[in-house]
């Protein structure tokens, strides 16, 4: 039905196109484009039935059209009494402030012609479109039956691809479109065509991409909310949508289906010589999934009622391939946490975590698709052969750097150069850090995806002069135009992360876990070897002073008294340490004391064990302080200790008392290199995993300096490193008076 517009009437306002260029043409309004396509007629009436809007042929078909502004009555739109009962409902339902009211179709007659009528009320407004009815009840009921038969073959269908081939071959079927094609989206919202139905002569399309940019944002939201689209010739001249006066708000059409066409849609499609055409939107989750369109050669108007199957028939689709997303997901959900429980099972109860990892990381696949798993902990790396060891190496220390506990990277250009180049051909990366303690990885890895995409014409649209001025002009053609993609792998998608962060979650809570179960039975063997250990070196020290008064001079006393002095140190600085990560603390019984007697004692003993040894000490004649004498002790015999375990041979120990104002300052030198400033950031922590292996500390323990510094803090001091006058210099300073404090 193409209507001539007549000459605008005196009581109306013309709604005009806005004007579309290269700045705003992602911005187009497509939803108010105030004019619709001329096979058919739309009204608009407000919440009280009068007149607001009206296509500029709607005279044509109901000469007694009542004029903009005023009322509607019974009789004005042909001779169907039917009509008035559910335009009357969707005005009531629109008064008493419905949103959205959904459509209602029927069959009218006017003027001896038959109608498809759609009432819908939307954001205040009730429309009211008809279209001619060419088609009789018997074509109607087959087209029906063939609809109804394909839905339940659609349901059968658990594989998406030859789901989407039935639903095309379906669709021309019903519409006899030259050419039906369903789109499938990708993560970058560019659409591929996955399955097509065409007469022999056409080119085929399948496999073919299409750029995101050929559907902007405006118009997926569109076909999200209204799921079918027909455009019955793009040569026809659109009808404007008249105004009562005084009404400037544009009738959104978003709901239409007369909605006139996008003029840079129209060129698009003349472009590529398409004469009509339909979309039926698959639309999963909310979201725009795929389209079914439709081209055909010539004009080409599908009725209502066959259109209408169409969009059952797609609602099937999307509810298909809803179910079938899902009952994968449901599958991957199920293998990883399987696996997830192997997984915690292995950190909670393994003497091998890194081992057992790596080979339980492979059950992942079926869950987190990758071409290769890395995993670490506690200085292991364990790796399936898929990188050579160096390039793992370079990879986990580059990702252990990192703050987030999850990363991700989906192309080489997100990785520093080294270590993309590093780790080819793979440049996908989906890394949990779940144990920043032990440096705890898990690591899966996907291959760079080299791929040539075959795009219909160049992916991105140019700029130059068109039918409507400079701007984004569509393509030219469906050309063939091909580009090769590097440096890209297939992007972790949401159900990735998704069951990575659940697997992130279990691993650091069962690390966790058995981090303090660990903590509680360390605990509990040292408090039992520092109990049990103590009888019998105190039996051995016995034995050596026995032995010390038969003969005072023997070598295998002083041996004996000295690895006896050294093993009951080493037991006190274990049990110190259990008691401090179990939260005890170290009781400190602080008392007023002379320090400067204390040191001088400590200085002379040192003296008489290590006759060798020169030591120059500049001590006040005394010094009262607040202090656990015996702690305390501890801190001046582990620094002189220290200081004459890695002085130079031969050179002297330098130690001075004083104060600086209430500040008491005590500090212990001597001749050395200075220390490397990595080992010096942890000279305090009580495992020190650079030592490890080292000639002098293989086995990466240093408590001396870690209780002296626990001592200290509960003098309220601090305990420092320097490097002056070629001497390593350890300062410990802590307030005379700590009632003074208030501590």
């Amino acid at each position: 039905m193409n209507v001539a517009a007549p000459d605008l009437p005196p009581d109306t306002v013309p709604v005009s196109l806005a004007t579309v260029n290269l700045a705003n043409c992602d911005q187009e309004p497509i939803h108010v484009p105030g004019f619709v396509q001329p096979h058919g007629v739309l009204l608009a009436l407000d919440i009280e039935g009068r007149l607001t809007h009206a296509s500029r042929n709607a005279r044509e078909v109901f000469p007694d059209l009542p004029p903009l502004g005023a009322a509607l009555h019974p009789g004005q739109l042909g001779d169907d009494a039917a009509l008035w009962e559910p335009l009357e409902r969707a005005l009531a339902e629109a008064a008493a402030g419905g949103d959205e009211v959904a459509p209602f179709a029927l069959e009218t007659s006017v003027a001896g012609a038959v109608f498809d009528v759609v009432i819908h009320a939307f954001a205040g407004r009730v429309l009211v479109e008809f279209e001619r009815h060419d088609l009789g009840h018997d074509k109607v009921a087959s087209f029906a039956l063939l609809a109804h038969r394909s839905m339940g073959r659609l349901r059968s269908r658990r594989d998406i691809a030859t789901m989407l081939d039935d639903a095309v071959d379906t669709v021309r079927e019903l519409t006899g479109f030259d050419r039906v094609m369903a789109y499938r989206f990708h993560h970058d919202d560019s659409g591929e065509v996955v399955a097509e139905a065409r007469v022999e002569t056409l080119d085929p399309y399948l496999a073919r991409r299409f750029p995101a940019a050929d559907i902007p944002a405006q118009a997926r939201r569109l076909y999200t909310i209204n799921t079918l689209r027909l455009i019955a010739d793009v040569s026809d001249e659109q009808v404007p949508v008249d105004a009562m006066a005084g009404d400037t708000a544009p009738v959104d059409l978003s709901h239409s289906v007369l909605r006139s066409v996008s003029p840079i849609h129209i060129e698009y499609l003349k472009n590529i010589n398409v004469a009509a055409s339909m979309s039926v939107s698959i639309v999963v989750g909310g979201r725009l999934w795929g389209l079914i369109a439709c081209h055909h050669r010539t004009a080409h108007r599908v009725p209502y009622a066959i259109r209408m199957a169409c969009d059952v028939l797609s609602q099937v689709v999307s509810a298909s391939v809803q179910t079938a997303l899902e009952r994968a997901g449901a599958t991957r959900r199920s293998q990883a946490a399987d696996v997830r429980s192997k997984l915690v099972d292995v950190i909670l109860h393994g003497d091998d975590i890194a081992a057992s990892m790596g080979e339980l990381g492979q059950g992942l696949r079926q869950a987190i698709a990758n071409d290769g798993v890395l995993f670490s902990h506690s200085g292991k790396l364990v790796d399936d052969g898929a990188l050579p060891r160096e390039a793992a190496t370079q990879l986990m220390r580059w990702l252990d750097e990192q703050r987030d506990d999850l990363v991700t990277v989906s192309h080489r250009t997100a990785l520093p150069a080294d270590v993309g180049d590093a780790i080819r051909p793979f440049c996908g990366v989906l890394a949990l850090r779940f144990d920043p303690v032990h440096h705890g990885l898990f690591v899966f890895l996907r291959r760079e995806q080299v791929e040539t995409i075959t795009w219909s014409g160049p992916p991105d649209k140019v700029g130059r002069v068109g039918p409507l001025g400079t701007r984004l002009t569509p393509s030219g053609s469906f050309a063939e135009w091909r580009q090769t993609v590097e440096g890209t792998a297939v992007p972790w998608d949401e159900s990735d992360l998704t069951i990575a962060r659940q697997l992130l979650d279990e691993l650091g809570r069962a690390t966790s876990a058995r981090g303090a179960e660990m903590e509680r039975a360390r605990a509990r063997l040292l408090a039992v070897l520092g109990h049990d250990l103590r009888d019998p070196l105190q039996t051995i020290s016995m034995a050596a002073r026995i032995i010390a008064h038969g003969d005072p001079d023997s070598r295998v006393s002083q041996r004996i008294s000295s690895s006896t002095g050294r093993m009951d140190r080493m037991i006190t600085q274990v049990l110190d340490m259990s008691r401090l990560h179990g939260g005890l603390g170290l009781g400190l019984r602080r008392v007023e004391h002379d320090l400067a007697m204390l040191v001088r004692d400590l200085v002379e003993d040192a003296a008489l064990a290590h006759p060798q040894l020169v030591i120059r000490a500049s001590l006040p004649s005394t010094l009262k302080a607040t202090i656990d004498p015996d702690r305390f002790a501890q801190v001046v015999s582990n620094l002189i200790g220290n200081a004459r375990h890695h002085g130079a041979l031969g050179e002297p120990i330098t130690i001075e008392l004083g104060l600086d104002g209430d500040v008491v300052r005590f500090a212990v030198a001597n001749r050395s290199a200075p220390i490397p400033e990595d080992a010096a950031r942890i000279l305090f922590q009580p495992l020190k995993e650079r030592s490890v292996g080292n000639e002098r500390n293989p086995s990466g323990l240093g408590l001396g300096l870690y209780i002296a510094s626990e001592i200290v803090k509960g003098h309220q001091g601090t305990i420092d490193y320097g490097y002056r006058d070629e001497q390593v210099v350890f300062t410990v300073r802590f307030p005379r008076d700590l009632a003074a404090t208030g501590a």
